[in-house]
């Protein structure tokens, strides 16, 4: 099975209930020109025509369900008949098995089948594109306060009079699924400003929601777990099932037996103040970032992995229930194979949900510093960089000598205790030093198990831990079995500088890190132990320190070190750098505490706590998801486009010292001045998002135009992928007049001229004066320099770029619109400037 199947990050995946209907014309599979029996594959199968998404717009099917029922179907039957014709074309020799149909987000199917298959279907005219599945990669308290939000948004008053904190929004969450025995997604009644107000106990819900309160059940997802807090709960698993091994006690219902996907929704929507308790100790009470939103939740992940049908079929019935808001803590294992990146079947997907309403946040991906490792690539999506809180557990351990060697570790203290390392423990003839010296083989170490009993034993962080075979789980197992006082995990000269976040540890311990730092135990440990033959006499002492209280720290917000970053990319080689600013926006994402499975599957670690505090961008897209969801509710009638540009525009670019924000580097600890593409517009304003004054607000036709601007593609390209004809009429001049609220060049010669439009959404007419920032090396003038609009209005700018000094990198600035009634709406810029 592909590596990007398994792994430590598991794949979010959404989908359909499986078609399970196998199509087969013969017995005999296919086989190879040698005889060897062709391995199947799943294949993403794009069809001409509009998705049924459209037609839904149009109002077809919102008061006619019968005939949009009926249209499902004949989606169906067409996919149904396709694949039989591929398959008489061959002779019949071949098995299939189809697994969704895609009907309203997409016009298409997934299909377990050969590759010859596969090449068959590309031949037919029906046929737009085939995609081989590729797979997806997961990208993984005191984050509202961080936001501003108790004091600034949640008190708030809706039109309603209530507070805004994401009533009657409806958030979906496609991830591993949801605990609904989770304190964070109880039902909390509301009191009632109408004593007709069918929604104060939990039992109306929204009552428009399309889902219906659609709630699959399953041996660990009894009857009633959709409360009213949790309003739909749905899993696919046709894609998982081709290709993984499923427990079907475990994994066939929306239960969530890995975590994340508990963790992702509770950021999001999670209960007002929960308490946070984990091993005995508080770190706090938790908070969803719209407490009073309900969740439709999505399961499509396994703890085995997923597959890329699956995420393509949760999107489309997403769209179809008509969520709000969606969060996708979720991407593609690897670039796409379409022309380019914006023409995947999942980011058609994705443009499908956006003209549908729906507001989309996605992880940016966790493979930063490096650039251009973003995986989510299209304008129409909110892509999500994760930024540090300034917040940090810190933990120790003290040598005998008062020195202090720093660590981390969620552990408790203890008092000073023998320190040995487990290298001089182990038996002389013991079959693996490597698994004795990391604390892996109690057996190894039973030759003086005497001598660790009440000890600090000292692991060292080596090969098995960087090859995956050694785990700080075992290191656990084995000081319980043997005793220990407590361990340490340090660095190894020979593997350098290891990354760790902290973990709650059952046993007193800490993770040391920095190699620099285990040499200054190692030459304390070497000048006070005595050594015959083998270690005789250990005379050094040791004793960890308290690791569970939280530290702050005033420099925040900084990117960090594993957030991917731009220049987002319009070719799955990565050789061509779009005219798109990626990703859009910063939201905290490192060691975010929220709720967790009590099961954690694919972490042991954490199994049986009902919280976790874990990393990555999986963490701040639902961060923003959750902001989505109270701009909503604030201004209902605000589309996603809207909400993206209120985000982007209203960003800081400063920590909350007021200097500007950093970024960590590729070496641990260092940081360096963060750029557009590493914090998107900058760090979420969730009070500022509310009244931006300005937006810019691109339409579907304007998506359409952007696709059809682009050099790669031809017109049939954009038909056959999306179902929309190019426009005659005002088309773009450039992919970079898209009407986004930045500007990204990503090869200016000479001068360009660049427009965008901006409406006012503030109840007062504004006058706008406009100031620039300039990239190195280009001249920026915007047109009109002042401008005074009225509510509901628009106003056209022309900006104007002109390359003055050509040096090949991007360039940073910023065009600044301040208004006389104390809106201030930034545009960046992101300019690589060439010679002619």
């Amino acid at each position: 099975m592909p590596s990007r199947q398994r792994g430590f990050l598991i794949c979010l995946l959404f989908a359909l209930a499986a078609v399970s209907v196998v199509l087969a014309a013969g017995e005999a599979r296919a086989r190879l020109a040698d005889g060897q029996e062709e391995k199947p594959s799943i294949y993403l199968v794009s069809v001409h025509g509009e998705p049924l998404a459209a037609a839904f717009q149009q109002g077809v099917g919102r008061n006619a369900t019968w005939r949009y029922g009926a249209q499902k179907r004949r989606v169906a039957r067409s996919h149904d008949h396709l694949l039989r014709r591929a398959m008489d074309d061959g002779g019949g020799s071949c098995r299939c098995r189809k697994l969704y149909s895609f009907h309203h987000a997409v016009n298409g199917f997934a299909v377990h089948a050969t590759a010859s298959l596969a090449e068959r279907l590309r031949a037919s005219p029906e046929v737009a594109a085939v995609e081989e599945d590729a797979g997806t990669r997961l990208m993984t308290t005191y984050t509202p306060r961080l936001l501003g939000l108790p004091s600034g948004v949640w008190p708030r008053r809706d039109r309603g009079g209530g507070g805004v904190d994401g009533e009657g929004v409806v958030v979906g969450v496609v991830d591993s699924g949801i605990d609904p025995a989770h304190p964070s997604f109880a039902c909390v009644p509301r009191a009632r400003a109408d004593p007709a107000d069918d929604d104060g106990d939990c039992t109306g819900g929204r009552t428009l929601f399309a889902a219906g309160g659609v709630c699959s059940v399953g041996s660990m997802f009894p009857p009633g777990s959709c409360n009213g807090k949790i309003v739909a709960a749905r899993y696919f698993a046709g894609g998982a099932a081709a290709v993984l091994p499923l427990d079907p006690l475990r994994d066939l219902s929306p239960f969530d037996a890995d975590g994340h996907g508990s963790h992702v929704a509770s950021i999001a929507a999670g209960n007002r103040g929960v308490p946070v308790v984990v091993g005995g100790a508080m770190y706090g009470f938790a908070s969803g970032m719209a407490p009073s939103a309900r969740l439709a939740v999505y399961k499509a992940v396994y703890p085995a992995g997923g597959t890329m049908a699956d995420l393509i079929a949760a999107i489309d019935q997403a769209t179809e229930d008509q969520v709000d808001v969606l969060v996708l803590s979720v991407g593609p294992d690897e670039r796409p194979t379409s022309k380019v990146t914006f023409l995947s079947m999942l980011d058609v997907a994705l443009l499908s949900a956006r003209r549908a309403g729906v507001f989309v946040a996605q992880a940016a991906g966790n493979r930063g510093p490096a650039e251009s490792s973003v995986v989510s690539y299209s304008p129409w999506v909110t892509t999500v960089a994760a930024s540090t809180t300034g917040r940090s557990y810190r933990s120790g351990l003290v040598l005998g000598d008062g020195r202090h060697v720093p660590g981390l570790g969620l552990s408790a203290p203890t008092l000073k205790y023998r320190l040995v390392a487990a290298k001089d423990a182990a038996a002389p003839d013991a079959r693996s030093m490597e698994r004795a010296e990391e604390c892996q083989d109690p057996e190894a170490l039973r030759w003086r198990a005497g001598v660790l009993r009440g000890s600090i034993v000292v692991c060292s962080f080596s090969q098995g831990f960087f090859n995956g075979t050694s785990t700080v789980t075992a290191i656990l197992d084995v000081a319980e079995a043997l005793g220990f006082a407590g361990f340490v995990l340090v660095a190894s000269a020979h593997y350098g500088d290891f990354l760790a976040q902290p973990l709650p540890f059952r046993v007193p311990g800490v993770m040391v890190p920095r190699v620099a730092d285990a040499q200054v135990m190692w030459l304390y440990y070497a000048a006070h132990t005595f050594y015959a033959g083998s270690a005789t006499v250990f005379g050094a002492t040791a004793a960890v320190t308290e690791g569970r209280a939280a530290a702050f720290t005033d420099a925040a917000p900084v990117v960090a070190r594993y957030s991917s970053r731009g220049p987002d990319v319009a070719d799955g080689g990565g050789s061509t750098p779009a005219d798109v600013l990626k990703p859009d926006i910063l939201a905290p994402g490192d060691q975010v505490w929220a709720a967790w499975s009590v099961v954690s599957a694919n972490q042991p670690i954490l199994a049986g706590d009902h919280f976790a505090m874990i990393s990555g961008t999986s963490m701040a897209a639902p961060h923003i998801a959750g902001v989505a969801a109270l701009i909503r509710q604030r201004h209902p009638s605000w589309g996603p486009a809207t909400i993206a540009s209120a985000l982007s525009t209203t960003a800081w670019r400063h920590d909350v010292r007021k200097l500007p924000i950093m970024a960590e580097g590729f070496e641990i600890g260092s940081l360096l001045p963060s750029t557009p593409f590493d914090r998107g517009a900058g760090f979420v304003n969730s009070a500022g998002a509310l009244d931006p004054g300005l937006i810019f607000t691109p339409e579907h036709g304007d998506y359409v135009s952007f696709l059809c601007s682009l050099p790669q593609l031809s017109p049939d390209d954009i038909r056959a992928a999306t179902g929309s004809a190019c426009p005659e009429a005002v088309p773009l001049a450039s992919p970079v007049d898209l009407n986004l609220p930045s500007v990204t060049v990503a090869a200016l010669r000479g001068s360009l001229s660049v427009r965008r439009k901006v409406t006012n959404v503030a109840s007062d007419v504004e006058t706008y004066l406009c100031s620039v920032l300039p990239p190195d090396g280009v001249d920026v003038t915007v047109r009109p320099r002042w401008f005074e609009v009225a509510p509901r209005e628009t106003r056209e700018l022309v900006i104007g770029l002109r390359v003055t000094r050509a040096h090949g990198p991007f360039s940073f600035g910023e065009i600044v619109l301040t208004g006389s009634l104390d809106h201030l709406v930034r545009l960046q810029l992101a300019v690589r400037p060439l010679e002619t």
